[in-house]
């Protein structure tokens, strides 16, 4: 008789958890998880708690052999465990908020895992995730590691160019939504399509799709472009051209309107930022509303009300991809991993996201050929500001965290990089530690004006 998984999930207090949760459930008997460790800090102690009590009457309801621990120490949740998910927000909501709305006070898109905001979540997470590696390597060194924490496409890239640890597999549920959105401008059943992806982390392109093995690319393209799709997290108040995705020649995920339409996404973002309702905002008034749910002693299955957050099908993609790792399904399922050669006009050793075999033995990415003329350029230079972030990051290396910044599109300047990156430093101070002889000195400067 098998002894069952034990599964770390770090951040365990996310309002996403009673989704993953549900996963494990359904898949329970398939994927004999036994025991699920739910892990955060201090500051995330409360949440922790209402999330741990609802997954464990999520659990007694279904009746199967689970037990869910809480905990705020790490390593002791960490001894043994099989596999490791990350889904964590350093500086909690409150940073997003400053994420956001620090690059609009300068009139620049400020947004989660874009810009400059994303490149600050970068800066305040990989000192954490390379500390979480130490940790696996010392306590479980067989687990995986699945990230699930943005912006994933740096993280993975950081792994994977700065430590030398291999079982790490990055994760989003992006393509998991396009499909969907695909499938209903086809009008058809999303079981019966597939589409297959490749590019970048919320820069990833449907560059096939089959229905029901039959090769259908031109219609899907055609039908997309004219449909009206988007996320919950992203406004489409700036609906793509149609003619222009045709040309293209291949299916955009919503992130890239901040790129194709950074005008009307700008001005939008603006009059939220006037109003004092940043996306960040909406969210915080969102997850109170959750975690009041949550505490309701009755309530023992994951609320609906959960899919108005942007991580909807996080159970979806994380609890499939563990259990077609454990069970060797030798699927097909879209993940942020090496490229090896997939994508013919993207760097061999580095991280892109792309439709991937999944074997007990990790990802194994298919061959893609050459993305599409129109793509390259973007994927490219987005790409060049990964490598450049996660150098920054573990660095903590000033010069090229100016460069890295002023080489995205959304920065206008390398003047206004600078000034950003010196405002959103001190802003941020508690969680960057590389950064800390940087900060004195801009702090000192400042006290000296």
């Amino acid at each position: 008789m098998e002894k069952g998984l034990k599964i770390v999930t770090i951040g365990g207090g996310s309002s996403y958890t009673p989704e993953l949760v549900e996963g494990f459930i359904k898949r329970h008997n398939e994927l004999p998880v036994k025991e699920l460790w739910l892990v955060d800090i201090k500051d995330g102690e409360e949440k922790l708690e209402i999330v741990g009590n609802l997954a464990k009457r999520m659990v007694k309801k279904a009746g199967i052999d689970m037990t869910i621990h809480t905990t705020l120490d790490r390593r002791k949740a960490l001894v043994d465990a099989d596999f490791v998910t990350t889904q964590l927000r350093v500086g909690l909501l409150d940073a997003r908020i400053k994420d956001e709305r620090i690059p609009l006070s300068h009139g620049i898109i400020g947004q989660e895992t874009n810009g400059p905001g994303g490149f600050f979540k970068a800066l305040r997470t990989v000192p954490v995730i390379l500390d979480i590696i130490k940790d696996i390597e010392e306590l479980c060194p067989n687990a995986w590691l699945i990230n699930f924490t943005n912006p994933a496409g740096i993280i993975t890239e950081m792994v994977f160019t700065h430590t030398n640890f291999k079982r790490f597999i990055g994760l989003c549920n992006v393509p998991i939504g396009v499909k969907a959105g695909v499938a209903e401008a086809l009008g058809v059943e999303k079981e019966d399509l597939d589409v297959t992806f490749a590019g970048l982390n919320h820069m990833v392109y449907g560059v096939k799709a089959c229905l029901n093995g039959v090769d259908i690319t031109e219609e899907a393209i055609e039908k997309f472009a004219n449909s009206e799709m988007s996320m919950r997290n992203i406004k489409s108040t700036a609906p793509f051209n149609p003619r222009f995705i045709k040309s293209l020649g291949a299916i955009p995920c919503p992130y890239h309107r901040y790129y194709y339409k950074t005008k009307d996404m700008l001005e939008h973002e603006l009059n939220e930022f006037a109003k004092g309702q940043t996306r960040a905002e909406v969210v915080k008034a969102l997850e109170e509303d959750l975690f009041e749910l949550y505490k309701d002693e009755n309530l023992d299955i994951k609320p609906p009300q959960l899919e108005k957050r942007g991580g909807a099908y996080y159970s979806d993609a994380a609890c499939n991809l563990i259990n077609s790792i454990y069970n060797d399904k030798k699927d097909i399922q879209v993940v942020n991993t090496l490229n090896k050669g997939a994508i013919k006009n993207i760097g061999y050793n580095h991280a892109v996201e792309i439709s991937s075999v999944i074997t007990k033995e990790g990802p194994m990415p298919l061959a893609i050929g050459e993305m599409p003329v129109g793509t390259i350029g973007l994927l490219n230079q987005i790409k060049s500001f990964e490598i450049l972030t996660a150098k920054a990051a573990v660095l903590g290396d000033y010069d090229i965290s100016i460069q890295a910044l002023s080489i995205n599109p959304l920065v206008t300047s390398d003047e206004l990089a600078e000034t950003i990156m010196n405002e959103m430093l001190i802003a941020h101070e508690r969680y960057l530690p590389q950064f800390e002889e940087k900060i004195e000195q801009l702090k000192a400067g400042a006290a000296n004006d």
